[in-house]
């Protein structure tokens, strides 16, 4: 990447919240089953390995300050590690077959004198039509860059 795209795309990034541990945890055990997901085709095979990997994070749970933060890299590298080439994702989200496919269109478009029905929607939508919310990081309001490699929005 060049230092115009990379400027660009920092007018787009939104700032990381600061997490707690707990809840990184968590995100990395989601992103741990996402990512079995995509390795496991069987059904079977899948809710086998992912009893082994809930086993794992079960006998980190009540480790010390230090072995938390330790564990805590060592799941992180392991997860880099073995990362899917091409994994799997829902139609709907960025790179998926069904990604923008039907978007709703502006209000503005729909009625230009400005006259909304009473049952407009009153929300905004992210790219993938979840629902924008502040509280939950996801407020994608303005443009957004979507980066169909990584298959995530930035």
């Amino acid at each position: 990447m060049n230092d115009v795209f990379r400027s660009a795309a920092g007018q787009f990034r939104q700032k990381i919240p600061q997490l707690t541990r707990r809840t990184e945890v968590s995100r990395l055990y989601r992103k741990s089953l996402k990512l079995l997901l995509s390795w496991a085709i069987d059904r079977e095979i899948f809710l086998d390995e992912a009893d082994i990997l809930r086993s794992r994070f079960e006998d980190g749970r009540s480790a010390s300050e230090a072995k938390a933060i330790r564990l805590l890299k060592e799941a992180k590298d392991e997860m880099h590690k073995n990362t899917h080439p091409d994994p799997y994702c829902v139609p709907f989200m960025p790179g998926g077959s069904l990604f923008m496919r039907n978007p709703p269109p502006p209000l503005e478009v729909c009625f230009p004198d400005g006259n909304y029905p009473e049952d407009a929607p009153k929300v905004l939508f992210n790219p993938d039509m979840s629902v924008c919310k502040e509280d939950t990081g996801k407020n994608y309001t303005g443009p957004v860059l979507v980066d169909f490699t990584k298959k995530n929005m930035e």
